[in-house]
């Protein structure tokens, strides 16, 4: 593991998106999110972009990932 991803647990974020999912579906919710876990979590976006399309856009729920400068 390289030090950059010390800190961020690919799993655990799956985790969590699914209980955003399900929460987002049950309230006819969207989800906006910055590029969640590739800051100073050191995550890889090319990992946790399909982390959120299997958990939230396979779910038909609209996502909105935003990019901060």
């Amino acid at each position: 593991m390289g030090a950059d991803e010390r800190l961020f647990r690919y799993q655990i974020e799956e985790e969590c998106l699914s209980k955003v999912s399900a929460k987002a579906v049950e309230l006819g919710a969207s989800v906006h999110m910055p590029r969640i876990g590739c800051g100073l979590a050191g995550g890889k976006w090319e990992r946790i972009e399909p982390i959120i399309v299997e958990t939230l856009c396979e779910a038909d729920v609209p996502v909105t990932v935003y990019d901060f400068e």
